[in-house]
């Protein structure tokens, strides 16, 4: 198989905060948009975490991956590769790279050269090999390669020239291309670590990140703001918008008071309301798609009495979601009866999906031998994400309805990185948590949230390892038939529909809010925003009203401000 790359046009990134001066003419008017964005990152590096405020602020600015996705789609496209090829026997991957692709600098580094070979290659041995330089940087810790078990299914990569690699794989793997196209494969500098080594300072690689993405990172404000600068080599054309603000706003009213307000361009995650009340203001545009998602109740079934599959059921049947969704969605959302959606091809509808049934919680809690309840934690994010909305507000209805069958439950909520580290570690009994595809492959919804392998890494928060199930999903990432592996894929939703390591709850909508004199706003169904093509309709519009020092000037004395990478777990991301 052969394909082409085609050539594109410039990228941009997802959250910001505006600048006071109004904008006199049309190239001052794109010279900043503003990003109100729900959280911090919890690294600036995506291949450490798989958090959603992570790759937000870092997948469609700093970094580019060999693939991505044409901008509102599930599409896969050529992004710094050119061509591939894969052989007969779905064993090797032949890459050639486009030429001329440009590095980032900043004041650590200056590249030399051009991106090729050994960028990829470092790239992605930095994340399999034990014994690299950088692997210990972030203590050994991958989420997303490693529950993805990509170091035990790739066996060789081998560079052929300076622009062309092959890699080798120990066996075929149907949805590899999309596995490359998620943001956790971003491309980085080679030279940039042997830089910072020659200097001792190799732990400024993942701080002060450098790629070869349309923006270039500026400052960052931890829980305050990040900035950027369009970088003016990227490959595929500068970016219209000069400067991006993402401004951290982690309260959703406080986030539709700031946009309402001027103050933002584009608004992530409103809640119901904050669309309905969009209907009512002519400047205001709203996006909203299906989304490819899923928010879910795990129980960590290593700590007792979640070890039951009874005990899991039971607790399920005591839970209301049509009132979830009603109230915590206001309708934006369907109930869940599957970890995967209804817009997959993949999907299965069980045969007896579970229904709110509290009789026959308290029936099955008996029969698990708790017939006089029991009680239990409800760990739930302090932060609004796609899939969830409100998850405090969820854990408060899931408290509620649990009364009704004597269960006592208590919730619990943490800093978001504190949060995640935690719940990685398994602190928790149950947890409320979601994910959004980071591709449109099914196999997105199982391997990195089920299979033992996530498990063993920490990613499946329900600490769930069902071997039956992992031989079901592995046979069809082997599967190259899209009916056998439908097919294969309705088995193992069977299966968690049998165990119950999670109650799924519900699919979720994607939706932002933008500034009506934008043009070009897209939303995926992947739940992420591309700033390709994004640009200001009216040359005379006014920019919003709050001071913000230039972006382009940060201040010699205030360098980049990364935050400390904390161990990472993969929400949706979250």
């Amino acid at each position: 198989m052969l394909v082409t790359a085609c050539k594109q046009a410039s990228d941009l990134s997802s959250n910001s905060t505006k600048t006071s001066a109004q904008a006199q003419n049309a190239d001052i008017n794109n010279e900043l948009l503003v990003y109100c964005a729900e959280g911090s990152p919890v690294t600036l590096n995506p291949q450490t975490s798989t958090s959603g405020t992570t790759v937000d602020a870092t997948s469609p600015t700093i970094f580019n991956q060999l693939l991505d996705y044409e901008p509102g789609t599930t599409n896969l496209r050529p992004r710094i590769a050119e061509s591939w090829e894969i052989s007969e026997d779905g064993l090797q991957y032949r890459f050639k790279l486009k030429k001329d692709i440009a590095f980032h600098s900043n004041q650590h580094f200056s590249p030399t050269r051009s991106l090729n070979a050994d960028d990829v290659i470092f790239s992605i041995e930095r994340q399999r090999d034990p014994m690299h330089p950088l692997y210990q940087a972030a203590k050994g810790r991958y989420p997303y390669f490693q529950s993805q078990g990509l170091a035990q299914l790739i066996q060789n990569i081998r560079k052929i020239d300076e622009h062309q690699l092959e890699i080798q794989l120990n066996r075929p793997e149907s949805p590899f291309l999309a596995i490359l196209a998620t943001p956790y494969l971003p491309i980085q500098s080679k030279e940039y670590a042997e830089v910072l080594a020659q200097k001792n300072q190799l732990e400024l690689f993942d701080k002060a990140p450098i790629g070869t993405g349309p923006f270039q990172l500026v400052d960052y404000q931890v829980d305050s703001l990040l900035r950027f600068k369009a970088f003016e080599e990227h490959f595929a054309g500068v970016s219209a918008i000069q400067n991006l603000v993402y401004a951290i706003t982690p309260d959703p009213a406080m986030r539709f008071a700031r946009f309402s307000a001027g103050e933002c361009d584009i608004m992530r995650y409103p809640l119901p309301v904050h669309l309905k009340l969009a209907e009512q203001q002519a400047q205001i545009q709203s996006n909203q798609i299906a989304g490819l998602n899923v928010a879910y109740w795990a129980f960590n079934t290593e700590k007792a009495p979640f070890n039951q599959p009874k005990v899991r059921q039971a607790l399920s049947y005591a839970i209301n979601r049509k009132a979830i969704i009603r109230a915590v969605y206001d309708q934006q959302a369907t109930i869940a009866d599957s970890p995967i959606p209804t817009t997959s091809w993949a999907y299965q509808k069980p045969p007896q999906p579970i229904v709110y049934n509290p009789a026959k919680a308290k029936s099955l809690l008996a029969e698990a031998g708790y017939d006089k309840g029991l009680s239990l934690d409800i760990w739930a994010m302090p932060v609004q994400r796609g899939y969830n909305p409100n998850a405090r507000k969820m854990a408060e209805m899931i408290q509620q309805d649990l009364t009704e069958i004597g269960v006592k439950a208590q919730i619990i909520s943490f800093q978001w990185g504190t949060f995640l580290r935690r719940v990685r570690l398994g602190h928790h009994q149950t947890v409320l948590l979601g994910w959004n595809a980071d591709n449109g492959d099914p196999d997105n919804f199982l391997t990195p949230l089920l299979s033992c392998l996530a498990s063993q890494n920490r990613g499946n928060y329900a600490r769930w390892c069902n071997q039956n199930f992992d031989r079901i999903i592995k046979r069809a990432r082997l599967e190259t038939d899209p009916e056998q592996r439908k097919k294969l894929y309705q088995q193992a939703q069977a299966m968690f529909q049998q165990e119950q390591p999670w109650l799924t709850i519900a699919y979720a909508q994607n939706s932002l809010l933008f500034n009506h004199q934008l043009n070009g706003v897209q939303l995926s169904p992947l739940g992420s925003i591309s700033f390709e093509g994004v640009s200001f309709l009216n040359p005379q519009a006014d920019s919003p009203k709050i001071d913000n020092p230039q972006t382009d000037n940060p201040q010699t004395d205030n360098p980049l401000q990364p935050l400390e990478a904390e161990p990472m777990a993969g929400d949706e991301k979250p």
